[in-house]
C-alpha cells in the first residue's frame, strides 16, 4: 500500500476526509481496518486500483486503474436494517451525479443497489457494518466502485462504462467530484427525513417497475410483476395469483 498524490485533487465537502492510495487489496479491507482503529466517520479512500475488488456476495470486481474505487466510513445511527437503506443511497446519489457529468444517460437503478445504463452495469456497489453490543452499528463502510475508463467484458451480466457511453472527458476524479457532494446531501436528507424521500427517489428511476421479473432466493425461484419498494426498502411484488409478496434478500432478473 503507497499513498499517493492525486494530479489534481478534487475538491470535496469538509465532510469528507479522502486519502488516495496507489494499489490495494480493497478500499473496503483497508477503510475496515480503520474503522476498527477508531477513524472518523467521513474517512475516504481512494484507490487507482484493487488487486481483490468483491462485490456482493463475494462476486469478484474487476478493479484496473482508471475507473473510481472508493471506500467512505459511516456512523449512523439506527438499527442494521435501517442503515442497510443507505445502499439505496448510494444508488439514487450515483444516478445523479452520472447525469451530471453525461446529462444525455439515462441512468436506471435495479434492486437493490445497481446502476444502470441501458440495462447494463455500470456501478458497484458494497456496504459491511459492525454491530455494537448493546444493538446498532459501530460503523459502516460504503464501498463504491464505477466504470469511468473501462468495464469487463466476462462478468456473466451485461455492463458498460462512462467511456463507453461517449463521456471522454470523465475520470474517476472527475466523477469523485460530483459524486461526494451527492453522496452527503442524501445522507442529510436520510438522516433528517428517514427513508421516505430516498424510497420516492429511488422509484422514480427504477428499472422494470410494473413489469415482470424474476426472482432467485436461496432456496427457490419465481417469477411475478414488480410492483412497488415498502417503506424499509423490501422489493414488493405481485405473484401470479394475485398476491403479494416482500422480498428483503434476494437476486433478481429483468427480462
Amino acid at each position: 500500500m503507497r499513498e499517493i498524490q492525486a494530479a489534481q485533487p478534487p475538491h470535496l465537502p469538509a465532510f469528507f476526509q479522502p486519502l488516495y492510495l496507489d494499489s490495494v487489496t480493497s478500499t473496503n479491507d483497508e477503510m475496515k481496518q480503520r474503522a476498527r482503529a477508531g477513524a472518523a466517520e467521513g474517512s475516504l479512500i481512494v484507490a487507482r486500483e484493487q488487486r481483490a475488488g468483491r462485490g456482493r456476495g463475494g462476486r469478484q470486481w474487476t478493479s484496473k486503474p482508471g475507473n473510481l474505487y472508493m471506500s467512505l466510513l459511516l456512523r449512523p445511527p439506527g438499527s442494521v436494517g435501517a442503515v442497510a437503506q443507505i445502499s439505496f443511497l448510494a444508488a439514487v446519489a450515483l444516478a445523479e451525479a452520472l447525469l451530471e457529468v453525461a446529462p444525455d444517460l439515462s441512468p436506471r437503478l435495479k434492486w437493490p443497489n445497481d446502476v444502470l445504463i441501458d440495462g447494463a452495469k455500470i456501478s458497484g456497489i458494497l456496504l459491511e457494518s459492525s454491530a455494537r453490543s448493546g444493538g446498532g452499528v459501530d460503523w459502516l463502510v460504503l464501498g463504491m466502485g464505477v466504470n469511468v475508463a473501462h468495464h469487463p467484458e466476462d462478468a456473466g451480466q451485461a455492463a458498460t462504462s462512462l467511456q463507453a457511453q461517449g463521456a471522454d472527458n470523465c475520470t474517476a476524479f472527475s466523477l469523485l467530484a460530483t459524486l461526494a457532494p451527492a453522496l452527503l446531501r442524501w445522507l442529510d436528507i436520510w438522516r433528517g427525513a428517514g427513508f421516505a424521500p430516498l424510497r420516492q427517489a429511488w422509484l422514480e428511476r427504477a428499472a422494470g417497475l410494473g413489469g415482470p421479473l424474476r426472482v432467485r432466493l436461496p432456496n427457490e425461484e419465481f417469477s411475478g410483476i414488480f410492483r412497488d419498494l415498502d417503506g424499509d426498502g423490501n422489493l414488493r411484488v405481485e405473484m401470479p395469483d394475485g398476491a403479494m409478496r416482500s422480498i428483503t434478500a434476494g437476486e433478481i432478473f429483468l427480462p
